[in-house]
């Protein structure tokens, strides 16, 4: 069996209006510390992330600690929302989970970052058979893998997990079959 633990960055610096290279609050960095914690004893065997930088800084306490490098994977970053910050972010979120091809100019639609994830996953159970894998990513990017696996997870699912940083979701597959997922409240 192979048991990917999908961890949900923790606290970013939202005043960082820059996607790829928006870094941790300090609430964030401490937070991380739970995800290791949480981590320690589950017998990883690698630790891959989306390349964004809260992504890395969540996993890498845990890498650091255990000595293990990280392994960035493109396919796991966040969506591309478009060239320029959403003020009314809820409304956006709500058009793209009511319909899958919604996309502002030069931006992606769910149905292009579940695509783009799945494929990901795929080639990490090939790569990772019979491992337990870290990923490094983020809420909606996870959130469309979760729905792929699970079509009853949809906005309400997101909107349950979209202010819980850190949070973790392990999926389990058997090959590339797809057995379970256990989602974990790092934070209560």
């Amino acid at each position: 069996m192979t048991q990917l633990y999908f961890v949900r960055h923790a606290h970013p610096l939202y005043r960082n209006h820059d996607d790829a290279g928006r870094e941790l609050s300090f609430k964030g960095m401490e937070d991380r510390k739970l995800v290791t914690a949480f981590l320690m004893d589950k017998g990883i065997d690698a630790v891959l992330s989306s390349p964004y930088a809260r992504a890395v800084d969540t996993v890498r306490h845990f890498a650091d600690t255990v000595r293990m490098p990280i392994i960035h994977i493109p396919d796991f970053r966040e969506r591309l929302v478009a060239g320029e910050w959403i003020d009314d972010f809820d409304s956006f979120c709500r058009q793209q989970w009511a319909d899958f091809d919604y996309h502002l100019p030069g931006g992606e639609c769910l149905r292009e970052v579940q695509a783009r994830n799945i494929a990901g996953i795929m080639r990490v159970l090939r790569e990772y058979e019979g491992q337990r894998v870290v990923i490094g990513g983020h809420g909606t990017s996870i959130s469309t893998v979760l729905n792929y696996f699970d079509p009853s997870f949809g906005y309400e699912g997101f909107e349950s997990i979209r202010r819980l940083m850190p949070w973790i979701v392990r999926l389990d597959f058997e090959g590339d079959t797809f057995l379970r997922m256990e989602k974990i409240n790092i934070m209560e």
